[in-house]
């Protein structure tokens, strides 16, 4: 998914008075991850350099550095397929937030996405920004995360579940279409190298899966795809498993049903909630319809829905 127009798109040296600091705009693939590192946690953000480094192999962004060349703000988009793309990691120095650097660093990114339906997932201090370049919320999402408790029981089996591996990425990425609504091959293959996968099977075919990989304070699992709650909690249930007494997150639309309360059973509680708006096409747009449709039951992350 990396390409190089980002450099299409900068002007260099391009400058900009915010507040008492002239920035200068720059790309995100060229900064030191020890100073992007230095500003998500600036904002309490759990992203490693190793999450940033992820990021930067499947997306692009920019920068913007004061004088002295400190890096105070951020904004990535990661052309999740030709019609849809995802904005996140758009961060702001606290000592310059309010002062209009995420607008500044919004406009580039919109730039670059021109006629291309876009997703993010919103904080509330930046929900005002993206209703100002018309995005429209969609629905909440919840960041739960915790330290797994023992009080996993266990599930009837609802078919054969194993580890995923790499004879498993087409099916993954053909239930993953389903649910998310566009095919992010590039996306997917990143993830799967990058995780853990448990699948569902029946009779040979791939029903349900969930993948789990190292990030932030411990793992996140995500994308959970799955047709219905049951499936859902049986290629969740492993993963629960193989990280009793550790840190474990993961991001989810669904508040209420069986799978939420399994979440909540296992010590994962909501932390926080952010709000999924779009641009362009709405989510039901991109829903195949149908009783048993595949859904997304947590997100890949935050940044990539």
């Amino acid at each position: 998914m990396k390409d190089n127009r980002v450099g299409e798109i900068l002007k260099p040296g391009e400058r900009n008075q915010i507040d008492a600091f002239e920035m200068q705009i720059g790309d995100v693939a060229s900064a030191e991850l020890e100073q992007l590192h230095a500003l998500s946690i600036s904002v309490g953000w759990p992203h490693r350099p190793q999450d940033w480094q992820f990021l930067r192999d499947v997306g692009k962004g920019v920068v913007a550095t004061d004088d002295i060349g400190r890096i105070m703000s951020s904004a990535m988009w990661f052309r999740q397929s030709p019609e849809l793309a995802t904005i996140g990691m758009v961060i702001t120095s606290p000592r310059l937030q309010t002062q209009g650097a995420g607008l500044w660093l919004m406009e580039y990114a919109l730039q670059d996405l021109e006629g291309v339906d876009l997703r993010l997932n919103a904080t509330r201090a930046a929900k005002r920004l993206y209703l100002s370049l018309d995005f429209r919320p969609e629905k909440k999402v919840y960041q739960c995360q915790g330290i797994v408790t023992d009080a996993l029981r266990e599930q009837e089996l609802l078919g054969d579940v194993r580890v995923l591996g790499p004879d498993d990425v087409t099916a993954v990425t053909t239930l993953d279409t389903a649910a998310f609504g566009v095919v992010r091959s590039g996306v997917i293959e990143k993830l799967m190298s990058n995780s853990r996968g448990y699948g569902l099977f029946r009779d040979g075919v791939l029903k349900a899966f969930a993948l789990c990989r190292r990030f932030g304070r411990g793992h996140v699992v995500g994308p959970i795809v799955a047709s219905d709650d049951e499936e859902a909690i049986a290629v969740l249930a492993p993963h629960i498993r193989d990280h009793q007494g550790r840190f474990l997150r993961l991001d989810t639309h669904f508040d209420t049903g069986d799978f939420a309360l399994f979440v909540l059973r296992n010590g994962l509680t909501v932390f926080d909630t952010v709000l999924t708006m779009s641009r362009g096409k709405r989510l039901v747009d991109f829903a195949t319809g149908g009783t048993r449709s595949p859904l997304t039951y947590s997100l890949a992350s935050q940044t990539l829905g």
